[in-house]
């Protein structure tokens, strides 16, 4: 497990977890290569770990495989983002951010004078910081690996210098870019104005008052240190849906108001349009959620994915091991898109459940 390999600060729940309802199970079909797959198919096919649908705050499917059970925290990789960039609506609603417009060096003053003079929190919400950054996982020697490099290695502040340390691309606000650094800079900002950890301020808004069931952990950056806004954390599936379904209720829990009100829909808003989309059905990016047709996703490396219809009332999780080079057979199929068409599948039983 991902808590095993870094440091982490777990993410606690409260005593009385809040079990999710049951409703008519559904069976998806969907048809990809010139058949059709139902959902086990779909998920020896994709080497998918977790498949929860939830319609109208009621599970209607929850599968397992791979091994992993219903307890087992599985890693988010980077739908943690979105989940992170949802507490800055909470910390609004506290008061304790005035605007998102402020800028990042208020928050993080070791920024002055580096790249990030001038970006502000919606800046890095929307990945459009205008600071170089090379999201490329093949290259070690690419940013994010020195990033991980020094996660891995537990290098007290090394994160924060290595960001102070990048050159600027592009003026701020004026070009998307996927950077992982970004989201940390987020998650850190977050702490700051909140003061206290982000995964003590994740439990207090979310954890606890939406009756999650198990804890769930953020990654730090070192012993003791700061959070990674951005991804590593880990939580079991059950957990994710009602993360989902937490959004989809327009960040309100048993009628008490966590969110700022207009949050949910500012963070649905395109902010950029995606020059490569890393799946088909998506086109724009938000508050550091993706955006389609419909959709509201969270997306993470190796097939993890929150997605959520706001209009459906609809939240579908998948979780994965997709294969990564070198270990992708040349005859490999599209499994992100398939993810798509299962979903879409689930989307047209709307009426069946």
């Amino acid at each position: 497990m991902v808590d095993s390999l870094f440091a982490h600060r777990v993410i606690r729940r409260g005593d009385h977890p809040r079990e999710l309802p049951r409703g008519e199970e559904i069976a998806p079909v969907y048809r990809a290569e010139g058949s059709d797959h139902d959902l086990g198919s779909f998920m020896d096919r994709n080497r998918i770990v977790g498949v929860l649908v939830i319609r109208d705050g009621r599970i209607v499917l929850e599968r397992y495989g791979l091994g992993l059970g219903e307890h087992d925290r599985w890693s988010t990789m980077s739908t943690v983002k979105s989940m992170t960039a949802m507490l800055v609506g909470a910390a609004i609603h506290d008061g304790a951010i005035g605007s998102i417009d402020d800028p990042l060096t208020h928050y993080l003053p070791s920024l002055a004078g580096s790249a990030y003079e001038g970006v502000t929190l919606r800046h890095v919400m929307t990945m459009s910081s205008g600071v170089r950054w090379t999201e490329v996982y093949s290259d070690r020697n690419s940013d994010v690996n020195r990033y991980s490099k020094s996660l891995a290695d537990k290098v007290p502040g090394g994160v924060l210098k290595l960001m102070a340390s990048l050159p600027r691309a592009n003026p701020p606000g004026s070009t998307f870019l996927y950077n992982s650094g970004d989201t940390y800079l987020l998650g850190a900002a977050l702490t700051k104005a909140v003061g206290r950890p982000l995964a003590d301020y994740m439990s207090e808004k979310v954890w606890q008052p939406a009756g999650m069931e198990c804890d769930a952990f953020y990654t730090v950056e070192s012993e003791g240190g700061q959070e990674i806004g951005g991804s590593r954390a880990g939580m079991v599936l059950r957990d994710f849906g009602r993360f989902g379904q937490f959004v989809l209720d327009d960040g309100v829990i048993a009628g008490r108001r966590v969110l700022t009100e207009g949050w949910v829909d500012a963070a649905a808003t395109p902010a950029f349009a995606v020059p490569a989309p890393p799946v088909q059905d998506i086109t724009h990016y938000g508050y550091s959620w993706w955006l389609g047709d419909g959709v509201m996703a969270a997306l993470g490396h190796a097939g993890q994915r929150i997605d959520i219809f706001r209009k459906e009332r609809l939240v579908v999780v998948t979780l994965a091991a997709f294969p990564q080079p070198p270990y992708v057979p040349a005859t490999d199929h599209d499994r992100r898109n398939e993810v798509v068409a299962f979903t879409n599948a689930v989307r047209r039983l709307g009426g069946e459940s």
